[in-house]
């Protein structure tokens, strides 16, 4: 029998974004990140993704931190590990389209500030969404990821999968990634789907899942024998629920294969120790539900993200409509359907969802529709793979112009005007960035920021006066 060709398989680490994005709504700050920067950055990671997808906004809205003052941080202490960000296309971290010129100036400053990989994705797959980021990442010398978001469905054949590996290759990306953010793919499929993959595009292949339907560990032994390049992985303290498979548990189970990482398990059990005070603390406030440890089997059957049925248990329960989840949940496959069949992703994810809330609270469907239901029915967010539901759309939207172009040929330059807009709080360039994506957040942040500085000035100005704080 022939010897097996050497193949140590790549993995990203995703304790620093999307591990606590998935188990406590982002909340981990960048104190309790920086300490344990250093040791990460000896594991041999092929990249560490820390930043991006909602980081921006908890850490703004929630932390009172500033997220590019977090990212230089982190760079300065990975000095040999690529960093890793997720970035949603034209949306770019936020959940409305923007015009080319920021979407540029976002990459431009991310990569300068410290991101070396930027995956790029579309909630509807709508390859027109991604070019700009796509160029921008390589004019700037970074890396352009393109993600696909998976997604069941009929429209959703290996021949579809496959053309649009070959259109993400064509359009200059440097690698690809199956997004598979509600754990839909199972073991066999991904032997099938990577091995399809591989035979279309030369350009590498990421899988990244989460563990919501129990299955990921399983799928990525089967896609790392299919020949992916690269999987994504959590520290063991927060892993697996709604976050991805245990970093420790794929390091251990390719030893001594032809995919042996080569990892140092004792490096990861230090690793590993740091975390667990972190995950305790916030299993006893209560930002950990243990709720989102377990296996959710609805996932298959619903195709509902983890981190969308907590916005979903957490909108009933505002609603003191409980009672009503599961009606909910048989609702968001009919309300997916109506919206053309999209992936369920950020932001289609939470407009599906709460679009499928509202039609279950008032007993009749489309009764209320929100700004963001109509945005996707008069195609503001891109096209969709099936058409949407005639009667539907007619009732939300009635005669209103359908968007046919790609989105974003409608929207002006937006860079100078808000640039204008928050010049009064202006302290970095960035900041105009941060204004962009949450015009709100952000200003009350730069208050924020402004306060302390003044309340910091003050101190030293006592100090140097002879009167110490007590």
């Amino acid at each position: 029998m022939a010897e097996q060709v050497k193949k140590p398989i790549k993995i990203t680490e995703t304790i620093l974004r999307d591990a606590h994005q998935s188990l406590i709504a982002t909340r981990m700050t960048t104190e309790q990140m920086l300490p344990i920067v250093e040791k990460l950055d000896k594991v041999g990671y092929h990249s560490l993704e820390c930043w991006g997808g909602a980081t921006f906004d908890a850490s703004l809205r929630f932390l009172k931190e500033d997220p590019w003052e977090r990212l230089r941080k982190i760079k300065d202490k990975a000095k040999n590990t690529k960093l890793q960000m997720l970035f949603r296309g034209q949306n770019i971290l936020g959940y409305s389209q923007y015009a080319d010129d920021v979407v540029e100036y976002f990459v431009q400053k991310s990569i300068a500030n410290g991101i070396d990989i930027i995956r790029i994705f579309d909630c509807l797959n709508d390859i027109r969404n991604l070019q700009t980021a796509v160029t921008a990442a390589n004019k700037e010398k970074g890396h352009a990821q393109v993600a696909l978001s998976y997604t069941l469905g009929e429209a959703y054949t290996l021949d579809y999968w496959k053309d649009m590996a070959k259109k993400i290759e064509d359009m200059g990306a440097n690698s690809l990634c199956i997004k598979d953010m509600a754990g839909l793919l199972l073991p066999y499929t991904a032997t099938e789907l990577v091995q399809a993959l591989k035979e279309t595009v030369n350009i590498p292949i990421q899988l990244h899942t989460h563990y919501t339907s129990g299955v990921a560990s399983m799928t990525y032994l089967k896609a790392v024998e299919a020949g992916v390049d690269v999987i994504d992985t959590a520290m063991s303290p927060f892993a697996l629920g709604t976050s991805q498979p245990a970093t420790e548990v794929m390091v251990e189970t390719f030893k001594g294969t032809p995919y042996d990482t080569g990892f140092d398990q004792n490096l990861l059990a230090e690793i590993a120790d740091y975390f667990r005070p972190v995950r305790d603390e916030a299993l006893d406030s209560g930002l950990l539900n243990p709720k989102n440890l377990g296996v959710n089997i609805k996932t298959l059957l619903y195709q509902v993200p983890g981190g969308m049925l907590s916005n979903l248990t957490s909108q009933l329960k505002d609603l003191h409509a409980e009672d009503k989840y599961y009606e909910v949940l048989e609702e968001v496959p009919r309300v997916r359907k109506d919206l053309g069949e999209c992936p369920l992703v950020t932001p289609s994810s939470q407009i599906v969802g709460t679009q499928a809330v509202m039609n279950v609270i008032n007993g009749e469907r489309y009764k209320m529709v929100p700004q963001q239901t109509k945005d996707v029915l008069s195609g503001k967010y891109g096209a969709t793979v099936k058409p949407f539901n005639a009667e539907v759309q007619k009732k939300c939207i009635g005669d209103a112009e359908i968007i046919t172009c790609r989105p974003a040929d409608k929207i002006e330059p937006q860079l100078e005007k808000l640039k204008k807009e928050c010049a009064q709080w202006t302290q970095q360039e960035e900041d105009v960035l941060s204004y962009a994506l949450f015009p709100q957040v952000a200003t009350d942040f730069f208050k924020y920021r402004e306060a302390q500085q003044t309340k910091v000035d003050a101190t030293v100005a006592d100090t140097k006066n002879g009167a110490y704080p007590v």
